[in-house]
């Protein structure tokens, strides 16, 4: 199958309507059905149907194959060659796990936020964490780019395993958590800590060679924070500190990060000079890509 067939059956939707044929799909006639039927279209495929909708759908996919190209040569957030799947005329994510995705495991992948790690927008002590209010919807059709975003998905869709994915020089890195939830916005909102246990080793694969971490409390999972205020602290993530309880987190790796020494890292990698940390300091800031299936 070419990799315009792999991508998120959505783009039929898209389709259908910029021809006219609402007969054919009568849920593309506003913004948010489209949002809604990509979702219900995910959401077959994450029930183990992927096959199935793929033959049902693939007649009519290549036969839109030649007209797509035709209408538009140069789709807007999307190349050829990046295998990049973004759905890029929804409001949300649906997308296969192909090209970079592949590490996230099979299925459909529905983004959920976009955070520039360099920006406050999502800083730990952020409301968005908490409120179910979209920032940014645009940001949500431009694929794996600097664009922040959060989606109506960060509160609305059911999971039970959430991509989290970092950008760094143009490298994209990703990891999985197992995990269960109503929302992510269940996860975080009432600010309790929850655990993880992927290990510091596959916290620090997000950042690569360059990452690094002090050599103790390795607190992570939802709402990690360390017990005396103001120090390292994320909403997704690990700490590390030199002493052997997490009271004074001097270094961390994120999504929703903040905290002593430096604050205005909101997603990547903290690490104090010295004081254990595995591989010097690091003032990293990441582009952040959150995703749940």
């Amino acid at each position: 199958m070419s990799g315009l067939l792999q991508v998120c059956i959505a783009p039929v939707f898209l389709l259908l309507t910029a021809n006219g044929d609402k007969s054919s799909s009568p849920a593309c006639a506003k913004p948010y059905d489209q949002m809604m039927a990509c979702n219900l279209i995910c959401n077959k495929i994450q029930d183990s149907d992927a096959n199935d909708a793929m033959k049902m759908l693939q007649t009519k996919l290549e036969g839109l194959i030649a007209a797509m190209k035709n209408r538009s040569p140069s789709l807007p957030g999307r190349q050829e060659s990046s295998l990049l799947p973004s759905v890029w005329f929804t409001k949300r994510y649906c997308l296969l796990s192909l090209g970079k995705l592949w590490r996230c495991g099979d299925g459909g992948w529905t983004l959920a936020m976009k955070i520039d790690g360099k920006k406050k927008t999502f800083h730990y002590d952020s409301k968005f964490w908490i409120d179910k209010n979209i920032y940014n919807l645009p940001g949500g059709k431009t694929g794996f780019d600097s664009e922040e975003t959060k989606l109506p998905t960060y509160w609305n869709t059911p999971f039970s395993k959430i991509c989290l994915g970092m950008k760094i020089n143009q490298q994209l890195r990703f990891i999985v958590i197992n995990k269960q939830a109503s929302s992510l916005h269940s996860l975080i909102a009432d600010g309790k800590y929850r655990n993880t246990a992927l290990g510091r080793n596959t916290w620090k694969k997000l950042i690569g060679s360059q990452s690094s971490l002090q050599a103790n409390c390795n607190k992570e999972g939802f709402n990690a924070a360390g017990s005396s205020k103001g120090y390292s602290k994320a909403r997704i993530g690990i700490l590390g500190n030199d002493q052997k309880g997490c009271a004074t987190t001097d270094s961390r790796i994120g999504f929703g990060t903040g905290g002593y020494q430096d604050d205005t890292i909101t997603c990547g990698n903290y690490a104090i000079k010295g004081y254990t940390s595995d591989n010097g300091e690091k003032h990293i800031k990441a582009m952040g890509y959150i995703l749940v299936q």
